[in-house]
């Protein structure tokens, strides 16, 4: 009598994935392709803004704090509370906040993640 030899489960299992294309991906040397309404970081532009304040009153998570830059309340972003709902670009009259597809924001220096406004740069007509 010949006894049948019996391949355990998980051997089989091992070598029926080494034929097999693999699952994960090879981030961060091959970058995914995002939806086109992908929340990223904000992209706030200070020409824009009319200093209403309305993104600081709607944020649900008190990311957004209105600060003074060259006599205006200016909102200032801290994206380490941010949930990324985008209600303050929803919230904004004058679309002076929109949505970015960077979305590496990791860090070890957590004031990094703090979006202060800049001043406005004023275009003025050279002297002729």
């Amino acid at each position: 009598m010949s006894k049948k030899t019996r391949i355990p489960p998980m051997l089989k299992r091992a070598v029926s994935h080494i034929f097999t294309k693999p699952v994960t991906t090879k981030y961060p040397f091959v970058k995914p392709t995002l939806p086109a309404d992908f929340r990223g970081q904000q992209v706030f532009d200070i020409n824009l803004c009319v200093s209403c304040g309305l993104c600081s009153r709607d944020c649900p998570a008190k990311a957004i704090e209105m600060v003074v830059i060259d006599g205006k309340r200016r909102p200032q972003f801290k994206l380490d509370s941010c949930i990324f709902c985008y209600q303050c670009a929803e919230s904004c009259p004058r679309n002076a906040i929109k949505s970015s597809v960077f979305y590496e924001l990791a860090t070890t220096d957590k004031s990094s993640l703090v979006l202060k406004p800049q001043a406005s740069v004023e275009r003025r007509a050279s002297p002729q």
